[in-house]
């Protein structure tokens, strides 16, 4: 594990001279321990010059594997003597722009109180990242229930509001039925698997499907918020993200009695992260957290 460890420093450190450093060692001992344990794997780990240090295509992807089960190892270690206070290591998670912005970054400051020997590293994309390809510990998605090898764990129900600012409802007129909706300027996402019908539900399980228009589209929910909050149109947004213009008269509701939705209606917010026989501490000390932050 030694030399694991060795590895895993000279690619944090970008260079073998700042891994000797940090380890009070000569670099000719970080550079011939590489070296065996290359000759072992029967992998080349990193491209060596005198000016330069990078990974290898293999080398990465083996580092980025072993990574989580030497964390994991040494914390095994600590256990077995009593020495372990708190969790430790570098946390990597994704979740959309919107989602990471609104509900992730305002938690994290109770998460570092709590567990101040766990790094955070937020990773904001709206595209469905390969967790496993790019070394994520933890997934945020805003989906129906999503399939794969992935463990999957809900966070929080969402569901789907349609919003209008009052000064485009004062210049275009009232929405008073779903039907009004296709004389309106409807602000629509430009992401891949959304398509122009938004979905409604009322009371019953009769859905109605409505062919929307607009002049704007947005690739993520905090610009299609402020779109909405600028009078650009009518928009169809998750609770999570206009509770607070709701409830402050930015935005008002429109058709209450029904439920809409661009893709399904049993919609939620899911953890997710890579199906291992392990559970990484820091990652499960950050979905507890998550849950008890979230209610769920």
């Amino acid at each position: 594990m030694r030399d694991l460890n060795l590895a895993l420093l000279v690619q944090a450190q970008g260079s073998i001279a700042g891994a000797a450093r940090v380890l009070d060692l000569d670099p000719s001992s970080v550079s011939r321990s590489l070296s065996a344990l290359e000759a072992e794997l029967g992998v080349r780990l990193f491209h060596r010059t005198t000016r330069k240090l990078s990974t290898t295509e293999e080398g990465a992807a083996f580092l980025r594997r072993v990574g989580p089960l030497v964390e994991e190892m040494q914390a095994a270690a600590q256990d077995a003597v009593g020495t372990r206070q708190q969790p430790t290591g570098t946390l990597r998670m994704t979740a959309s722009v919107a989602f990471a912005s609104q509900k992730i970054v305002p938690v994290l400051p109770a998460f570092a109180e709590r567990y101040p020997e766990i790094s955070v590293e937020v990773i904001s994309s709206d595209a469905n990242l390969d967790l496993v390809e790019q070394g994520i510990d933890l997934a945020v998605r805003l989906a129906p229930a999503p399939k794969g090898d992935l463990v999957c764990s809900k966070l929080m129900t969402t569901r789907y509001h349609l919003v209008a600012s009052p000064a485009y409802l004062e210049r275009r007129g009232a929405v008073e039925t779903l039907n009004d909706l296709c004389d309106h300027d409807c602000l629509r996402y430009a992401l891949p698997g959304i398509s122009n019908v938004w979905r409604f539900r009322g009371t019953g399980t009769t859905s109605l499907d409505v062919n929307v228009t607009g002049r704007h589209k947005f690739s993520n929910a905090l610009a299609l918020l402020e779109a909405a909050r600028q009078g650009l149109g009518v928009a169809l947004l998750a609770d999570w993200l206009v509770t607070q213009d709701l409830a402050d008269g930015r935005l008002i509701e429109l058709c209450m009695d029904h439920i809409g939705t661009m893709t399904e209606f049993e919609t939620a917010a899911y953890l997710l992260f890579p199906n291992r026989s392990y559970l990484p501490e820091k990652t499960r000390v950050m979905i507890e957290f998550l849950k008890e932050s979230f209610g769920a």
